[in-house]
């Protein structure tokens, strides 16, 4: 089956700098990526090189920034209560934390650290960079229709929220 709106992919990956530094592997973590293809599951310039493969596929692909995590906006800054990330552990800056934003949670960098705030880069750490991502297709198949109905894939044993 090839890839298409309403598949359902599990893939490895690596993703890379331009420059070849790794940067993030499901193969570190033996954990393949599942995704709902059509729906935004993952960067749009990946969802893109996906469309037609097919299981066994693999790829490398460069991903404009425009196209991955988007450009990096200046002056995207919150100052939140250290309060409010005390499960996140020791802040350091240039740690990732996910906060709670109006739009969801969301990735941001630790940008200073004070006695009672923390300041947060809300850009996406990956925000502004091309990124190489060098792809494994391991399974295609049709999404169920709960899976359509959640905009979503749900792994094995079905629905799990």
């Amino acid at each position: 089956m090839k890839i298409e709106k309403n598949s359902v992919v599990s893939f490895h990956y690596v993703v890379k700098g331009l420059d070849g530094t790794e940067i993030e592997s499901s193969r570190k973590v033996n954990q393949p990526q599942l995704y709902l293809h059509g729906y935004k599951g993952v960067v749009p310039g990946l969802e893109t090189a996906m469309e037609g493969k097919q299981a066994g596929d693999t790829f490398d692909v460069t991903v404009a920034a425009e196209l991955a995590y988007g450009l990096r906006v200046e002056g995207k800054m919150a100052r939140v209560s250290l309060k409010k990330l005390q499960k996140a552990g020791k802040l350091a800056v240039g740690r990732w934390v996910q906060v709670e934003t109006e739009q969801g949670m969301q990735i941001a960098t630790v940008a200073k650290v004070g006695m009672t705030v923390v300041d947060l880069d809300l850009n996406h750490p990956l925000a502004g960079k091309v990124l190489v991502f060098d792809v494994e297709i391991l399974s295609v198949r049709a999404a169920t229709e709960h899976e359509i109905e959640h905009r979503h894939a749900h792994g094995d044993g079905g629905v799990k929220h």
